[in-house]
């Protein structure tokens, strides 16, 4: 059953009419009529079953509350210096919004080659925060992730506080450290936020980590293999999904 996010309160046995984009892809692109049934997501993150009732202006009743749960127990922010290509921003954001990300920051990390300029961060951001939203109304979550842009790593901490926070650092990886992040996955507890950074295509520098450390951010390594800058991330957010909903 398509999902669709629906900025308005409202409960059982109300109508609401659907916002023009919303109806569009409803009624044009999916060709739902009068009697098709949908699933709605209100401001207050809960998800209900309801029927279209007309099409013209495209309007739904809610019938009923539904009690599935699809969010991660904790709250993750992932922290990603910029990739080279726009294909990669893009494809950490869709994928890590279906895995369950709260919240994804990107940053020009020293070694990154591509720079968003001021007047390309505006468009950039709504480009990744439309597909943030679709992937959130495809994979059924009740949340759409927040997408952001920061100019220097060192204002990420200030700007994005966490109970955990961890720098993934192949270092780490190279030297045997395999503990730090099935450590940190252990001590967080429901409702906590993990912060987790990840550098641009060959890593985050020696400056960099410093920096981190000195702020009492840990370094984790994420198995003997050198993974992509996109590959990282969702790496990470399926081990949260293991660990903290599986387990």
């Amino acid at each position: 059953m398509q999902r669709y996010f629906l900025a308005t309160t409202a409960q059982i046995g109300d109508t609401v009419e659907l916002p023009a984009d919303v109806s569009h892809h409803l009624i044009d692109v999916m060709r739902a009529q009068v009697g098709s049934q949908i699933e709605v997501v209100l401001d207050n993150q809960q998800a209900y079953v309801a029927t279209i009732t007309t099409v013209e202006p495209a309007q739904v009743t809610l019938n009923e509350a539904l009690d599935s749960d699809s969010e991660l127990p904790v709250n993750v922010i992932l922290v990603c210096g910029l990739p080279k290509t726009k294909e990669k921003p893009e494809l950490i954001v869709q994928k890590a919004t279906e895995l369950g990300v709260h919240q994804i920051v990107f940053f020009a990390a020293e070694r990154s080659v591509s720079r968003w300029t001021a007047e390309k961060v505006t468009k950039k951001l709504a480009r990744l925060q439309k597909i943030a939203n679709g992937a959130a109304e495809q994979s059924h979550r009740q949340v759409q992730p927040s997408v952001h842009y920061v100019k220097k790593l060192t204002d990420v901490l200030a700007q994005f506080p966490a109970q955990h926070r961890l720098v993934a650092w192949e270092e780490s990886a190279k030297q045997g450290e395999t503990s730090a992040l099935v450590r940190e996955l252990q001590a967080t507890q429901p409702g906590e936020t993990i912060l987790a950074i990840f550098g641009p295509e060959g890593g985050l520098s020696e400056t960099e980590i410093n920096q981190l450390t000195a702020q009492e951010v840990v370094p984790a390594g994420l198995g003997p293999r050198i993974l992509r800058t996109e590959t990282a991330p969702l790496y990470f957010m399926s081990a949260v999904s293991v660990w903290l909903e599986l387990n």
